[in-house]
């Protein structure tokens, strides 16, 4: 049996040593063939990009022998071998002035593979050594070039005022590429985020987009056939004396779930199933072990970003563009990174729309801790530790436990950190809530400064009205008055309607009332 691993990105490395290696040549050898070509590709991190970018320099640099046993071997392929120009991004760090150190950084890039082919290069910026290196290495043969995490050094600057300055010199460095295009044999561009192509790459016109291409679509993660065909054995041998079956189930719930184009499978995030692995199948969060970007949620709370709208109504295809550092949308960057997937396309007007969704416990859960823990300025363990308590005064039916313990959250929370902004309260109330659905079936929803909310479990239901700076009474009347409760008067559970108000000024729980439906 083969090793697993979720930290080697390395093609060769992986084959020579002997880890488990899932066949994705096939698609390596549909993108290069017929010979030729300039793609990009965003996915989510962690999702296998520099790996495939290592398997693709294996393949130029002619090194067959490691792929005997793979889809591409017996392909009619010539394997004849290029120069390789390999620019992986993925090490970039800010130490102190970003904008003075990214030029250093990036022409000690190019001189390092200079000095792998012997060569010297020339020039006093980045762009000119680059363009130097690939005149050089085409001499004889046109060049390859493999740009792996383009974007980290924007996103690792996105908050910076020099933001723009720093784009400008990414754009100067990739601006090369334009000009040598009769030089290059492939050139493959890969990151989390797709910026637009004047930001980054003017007028290189040939630069394909495959992100959303069917054919792609799965190029990237692991398919339920690929997972058991290459995993089987291993998810017998962690589930032990479980049922197989749900146990496969809950993994699919925990890991599977993105979506890259519409129609296509969805895929296991291969890091986390890995790790998943490792672990000796404990089911826990590995894809956000590295945290949510702040400026992310920073942008969500700043643009009253409604998840529920979202999550409820058809998206456009606008969602998925390309965007400019200085018109970031939340959304877009929430599908781009991976926060957000595809669930369907529906037809609206003529059309083609997106319903979205989280893609799988495990993304959901976590984001959901930080946006809260965003929200209220709490640190993301004490947030789940509020929901876990929440949760079992659910289990226990006891309202009056459950709406101390909201006030206990509330008290934690630092009083310039939240609720004076009446959109701030109501996404800080959605998360809980959502939050709390990944324990037991809780869901929230908003609305012209209202918030009506339940949670239930295999005995109750707690029909919630939350209204700001009115009172309990007038929130319990309205659930009344709306028949809130009336869907679930046939569960035979205990149904429990509870009004609450919420004084922001105070920023706390002011009252509540209940009664039994």
């Amino acid at each position: 049996m083969k090793n697993i691993t979720a930290s080697v990105y390395s093609f060769e490395k992986l084959r020579q040593e002997g880890y488990l290696y899932v066949d994705k040549t096939e698609y390596i050898w549909n993108l290069i063939n017929p010979a030729g070509g300039s793609f990009f590709l965003s996915r989510p991190r962690r999702f296998g990009k520099s790996l495939t970018v290592s398997t693709l320099k294996a393949v130029f640099e002619g090194r067959k022998e490691l792929f005997k046993g793979l889809a591409i071997y017996d392909k009619p392929y010539d394997w004849e071998v290029h120069p390789v120009i390999h620019l992986s991004f993925g090490d970039y760090n800010v130490t102190s002035d970003a904008m003075k150190e990214l030029p250093d950084y990036l022409t000690e890039k190019v001189k390092r593979i200079s000095a792998e082919y012997g060569i010297e290069v020339s020039g006093s910026t980045p762009a000119l050594c680059f363009g130097d290196l690939i005149d050089q290495l085409a001499k004889k043969i046109k060049v390859v070039i493999l740009v792996d995490e383009y974007d980290k050094p924007i996103l690792d600057n996105i908050t910076n005022p020099e933001i723009a300055n720093i784009q400008k010199c990414l754009k100067g460095f990739y601006s090369v590429l334009k000009d040598r295009n009769d030089k290059e044999h492939f050139l493959f561009v890969t990151g989390v985020s797709k910026f637009s192509h004047v930001s980054l790459f003017s007028d290189l016109n040939n630069l394909t987009d495959i992100t959303m291409d069917a054919r792609y679509a799965t190029m990237f993660g692991y398919t339920q056939e690929e997972l058991e065909a290459n995993f089987g054995d291993r998810i017998e041998a962690v589930a032990g004396e479980q049922d197989l079956e749900s146990f496969k189930a809950k993994i699919k719930e925990w890991y599977n779930g993105y979506r890259f184009e519409e129609k296509a499978k969805t895929v296991y995030n291969p890091v986390s199933f890995a790790k998943f692995l490792e672990s000796g199948g404990k089911f826990n969060n590995y894809w956000f072990s590295t945290g949510t970007p702040s400026f992310l949620l920073e942008l969500i709370r700043k643009n009253h970003f409604s998840f529920e709208d979202v999550l409820s109504n058809p998206v456009s295809s606008f969602a998925f563009d390309a965007y400019e550092v200085d018109k970031l949308n939340p959304l877009t960057l929430l599908l781009q990174t991976g926060y957000l997937t595809i669930d369907k396309a529906v037809e609206r007007y003529g059309d083609t729309a997106y319903m979205l969704r989280f893609p799988n416990l495990e993304v959901k859960g976590s984001f959901e801790a930080y946006l809260t823990g965003d929200c209220s300025g709490l640190h993301v363990d004490q947030v789940k530790d509020s929901v876990y308590r929440l949760a079992d005064k659910v289990t226990a039916g006891d309202v009056d436990g459950f709406m101390e313990t909201m006030k206990i959250f509330f008290a934690k929370v630092p009083y310039d950190v939240h609720l004076k902004n009446e959109s701030n309260f109501q996404l800080l109330f959605y998360s809980i809530f959502m939050l709390l659905g990944i324990s037991i079936t809780a869901e929230s929803r908003t609305n012209n400064g209202r918030i009506d909310a339940v949670a239930t479990n295999e005995n109750f239901v707690f029909v919630f009205e939350f209204k700001l700076n009115k009172s309990d009474e007038i929130a319990l009347e309205q659930i009344r008055e709306r028949d809130y409760f009336r869907r679930y008067m046939d569960s035979g559970k205990k149904i429990i309607l509870i009004g609450v108000n919420f004084d922001n000024t105070a920023g706390q729980i002011d009252r509540w009332s209940y009664e039994t439906a």
